[in-house]
């Protein structure tokens, strides 16, 4: 439904830095660059019809207020897991630990941080209940 989207972020170098450790944890690439305003991050193989640019965006600017909530698709709950140690390691703040979010449905992994402007990201995966 959604081709692409972004944020605006205060520091574009750390939020780059932050956002290329995070992403590639979920498999996601650096896929654009402009200069030191802009970065478009998305899967790392393209596939037919996809935006060479990427689907996700930072951008310099003020960030919005309030902040918006972003989830990126994992592929598996491991995926949800390193998500986590990495945002953390990168300077991210607890929102949520991994685990299950039954109140969405059954198989609802998912963890949440915030990141450096204090958007609220997301790892999710949506597959069946397995232990971790």
């Amino acid at each position: 439904m959604i081709d692409h989207t972004g944020i605006n972020v205060s520091q574009f170098a750390q939020s780059q830095q932050f956002y290329t450790a995070v992403l590639a944890s979920l498999g996601y690439v650096l896929r654009l660059q402009l200069g030191t305003t802009a970065a478009g991050y998305g899967e790392a193989t393209l596939r037919p019809g996809d935006d060479p640019g990427g689907t996700f965006w930072i951008s310099v600017g003020e960030p919005s207020t309030p902040r918006i909530h972003i989830a990126f698709r994992a592929t598996s709950k491991a995926q949800v897991n390193a998500f986590y140690e990495v945002a953390l390691a990168a300077g991210a703040k607890d929102n949520g630990a991994p685990g299950f979010r039954h109140r969405y449905h059954k198989n609802y992994y998912a963890a949440f941080v915030y990141d450096p402007d204090g958007y609220n990201i997301e790892a999710v995966f949506h597959g069946a209940e397995e232990s971790a």
